[in-house]
C-alpha cells in the first residue's frame, strides 16, 4: 500500500505546525497573513469526494480549529484577525487541501482574495517562531496519536 506523502510545492512554501488527526497543519510562508494550510494526509486525495463522509467531518472540525490558529497567530504577532476567510482550490497544487486565512481590511489584498497579490513575504525567523507558538494550542486539541 502507498503511502502518503505531502507535494513538494507545500514543503516549499509552508512550516510544519501540527498532525491533527486527519490533517497535517502547515503555516503559509507568507507573513502578510496568518494562513494556516491543512492538508489530509489521505493518498491520492483531490477532491473533497475523495474523503469518507467521516474524513470530511473530520475536516470540518479541523477547519474551525485551524481558525481558532489563525486568530491566535493574528493576535501574537499584534494583527487581529477580522474575518476568516477558507478556500479549497487546488488549481495549482491538486492534493487535496484547505486554506484557512486571516483577513483585515488593512491587508494588502482587502476585500478581493489573497491569491496573486504581490510577492509572499517570508516570516522573519522571530515571527515565524511566534507564529507557530500560537498556533499550536488550538491545534493541539485534534492531533494524532501517531
Amino acid at each position: 500500500m502507498d503511502k502518503f506523502s505531502l507535494a513538494p510545492a507545500f514543503a516549499a512554501t509552508s512550516h510544519p505546525v501540527a498532525d491533527m488527526t486527519l490533517c497535517a497543519a502547515r503555516l503559509q510562508d507568507d507573513a502578510r497573513w496568518p494562513w494556516i494550510v491543512l492538508i489530509p494526509r489521505r493518498m491520492g486525495a483531490r477532491e473533497l469526494e475523495h474523503l469518507s463522509p467521516a474524513n470530511r467531518a473530520q475536516l470540518m472540525d479541523e477547519i474551525v480549529l485551524a481558525g481558532a490558529a489563525v486568530r491566535a497567530i493574528g493576535a501574537a504577532l499584534g494583527r487581529p484577525i477580522d474575518k476568516l476567510n477558507v478556500g479549497q482550490l487546488g488549481n495549482i497544487t491538486p492534493q487535496l487541501h484547505v486554506h484557512v486565512i486571516g483577513r483585515r481590511p488593512d491587508d494588502a489584498a482587502w476585500p478581493g482574495p489573497v491569491w496573486g497579490v504581490g510577492e509572499a513575504a517570508p516570516y522573519a525567523p522571530d515571527a515565524l517562531a511566534a507564529a507557530i507558538s500560537a498556533a499550536d494550542a488550538p491545534l493541539r486539541q485534534l492531533k494524532s496519536a501517531s
